[in-house]
Formats: structure tokens, C-alpha cells, sequence
């Protein structure tokens, strides 16, 4: 098998969205988004200061693609116009289907202390964009947990082999085969997973720091890696360390973005915005 190295570190740039939330863009939001396929963006939120995320993230909508989000620490309350209204707590995680439409609220439930977080859209073929738009709540308990030497795995979505061990997660995705992990490794750990070659795999450090492939290259604290071709992948853990890993099958469809809008044409946007302002986009 191949052993996958770096292509590619992107490191996250500040930025603000919703009313006010201050967070990283890890990748995502401009430039050749054909490279992440079928993943869209990433954004990390981390911070102890109310201000930088009491303004939360007020009604608005989405087309054409998934949302992910993962509480690491805090609070957040999820409402959308289908009536579902769900609770994000410490290790919990809301799966979203916009489809065909969809707005929803994402808004604080605490008024102090850290939240911490990870938010991914992920792509929809263009088969299934119109599709009725759905919602998921997955508990932290749902999640499944997988110890191997040194290493525990969250597997939130996908299937994977990890040293030898099946990693099924709690969500599968056909179209995409994504997989969503959450690594942590104990200093001097080796995690060697075994990956589809086609896949798009992307690594983001968010403690620590680990060197990834047979050329053992060093990546860093807030560092993303987009990594070349290949059925293996090998980690080592330079220190304690926690990653998250995406991986999935490209959709290879043209990628349209305007804004919450992920189409494959600039008719499909102008759509999108049509149906919007007349208030068809949510039915």
C-alpha cells in the first residue's frame, strides 16, 4: 500500500460570521475548492470570552450541502423552520441536511465560560441537493469510542480500519463515503489507518503536534494538511495530541458558492436567492 505524505499545510485565517462570532477559518469560503472535494469548509471556534460568541448565529438559510457540528465544550441551541429544536452540549453533535432548504438558528445557551468547537460543510452531489432538508441530534453517548494503543478515536461519521480495528462511526454517507474522526494520542503514539486511495484526506491539528507519512514531516498545533494519494496513513504523536480527520470520496461535480448556497451553477444560485426572498426556499 501507498503511504500517504503532505501535499498541502493551510494554516486558518480569523474571521467573523453570524452576529459577530469570532472564529478560525480553518479552509473553505474562496480559492480552488475542487482541492477539499467533497469537503467545503471548516471553521474552529474556541474562546473563554462571552463577547466573541454571545451574538450567535441568528435565522438564516442554506442549500445544496451538510452541516457538522461538534461541541467540544459549551452550550448552543439549534431551532429551524421544520420545528426541530435541538440541544449541542459537551461532546454532542448536530447533523444537518439542508437539501432543499432550510433555515435554522444556531444561538448560545450560556451566558459565560468556554466554547469550543468544530463546524464542516460537506458537499452534496448534485442528485441529491434538492432533496427534502433534514436534522440529527447525536448525543456524545451515541458517538463511538475505540481504544488502541495509545490512541482513542471518536468516530463520528464513515468506515475506516485504524492498527487493525474496524472504526464505523455513528453517521454513513453512500454518496460520499465521508468519515469524520476525532483522534487523541498519547505522547509517542502511532495510529496506522488504512484509507481508500481516491478519497480527499485532510488532517487538522487542534492540541499538540504529530508527524505524519514515512517522511515523519512535523505538523503543528492549528495546522491543516491535505494529503497526496494513498491507501495508508500513518500518525505519531510528537507529544499529548488531538486531530481531527476528514476523508471522502470526491463528488467531481463544478462547486458554486454564494454565501449559504452551494449550487453546480450560477442559475442554481440565483435560484436559491429567488426562492429566498419569495419564501419557497423552506417549505
Amino acid at each position: 500500500m501507498q503511504t500517504r505524505e503532505i501535499e498541502e499545510i493551510i494554516i486558518g485565517r480569523p474571521a467573523s460570521d453570524g452576529d459577530g462570532v469570532r472564529l478560525t477559518r480553518v479552509f473553505g469560503g474562496g480559492g480552488n475548492a475542487a482541492r477539499f472535494d467533497p469537503w467545503l469548509m471548516m471553521d474552529e471556534f474556541g474562546s473563554d470570552e462571552a463577547a466573541d460568541y454571545i451574538g450567535g448565529f441568528p435565522s438564516h438559510p442554506h442549500r445544496g450541502f451538510e452541516t457538522i457540528t461538534y461541541m467540544l465544550e459549551g452550550h448552543m441551541e439549534h431551532q429551524d423552520h421544520m420545528g426541530n429544536v435541538g440541544e449541542l452540549k459537551n461532546g454532542d453533535v448536530q447533523w444537518m441536511t439542508a437539501g432543499a432548504g432550510i433555515i435554522h438558528s444556531e444561538m448560545p445557551r450560556q451566558k459565560e465560560g468556554r466554547m469550543r468547537g468544530f463546524q464542516v460543510w460537506l458537499n452534496l452531489p448534485a442528485a441529491e441537493k434538492m432533496q427534502s432538508p433534514d436534522y440529527r441530534d447525536i448525543s456524545s453517548g451515541e458517538i463511538p469510542r475505540y481504544q488502541l494503543p495509545g490512541v482513542e478515536v471518536l468516530a463520528i461519521a464513515g468506515s475506516l480500519r485504524g492498527s487493525g480495528q474496524s472504526l464505523a462511526g455513528a453517521v454513513s454517507r453512500d454518496s460520499t463515503e465521508a468519515s469524520y474522526l476525532d483522534v487523541h494520542m498519547d505522547e509517542g503514539a502511532r495510529l496506522d489507518l488504512e484509507v481508500p486511495g481516491e478519497h480527499t484526506t485532510l488532517l487538522y491539528v487542534y492540541e499538540g503536534r504529530v508527524r505524519v507519512g514515512e517522511k515523519q514531516t512535523r505538523l503543528e498545533k492549528g495546522r491543516l494538511a491535505r494529503l497526496n494519494a494513498g491507501e495508508r496513513l500513518l500518525i505519531e504523536s510528537g507529544t499529548p495530541a488531538r486531530l481531527v480527520l476528514l476523508s471522502g470520496k470526491p463528488i467531481g461535480e463544478p462547486i458554486v458558492q454564494y454565501g449559504p448556497f452551494v449550487m453546480n451553477s450560477s442559475d442554481e444560485i440565483e435560484q436559491a436567492l429567488r426562492d429566498y426572498r419569495d419564501g419557497t426556499l423552506a417549505r
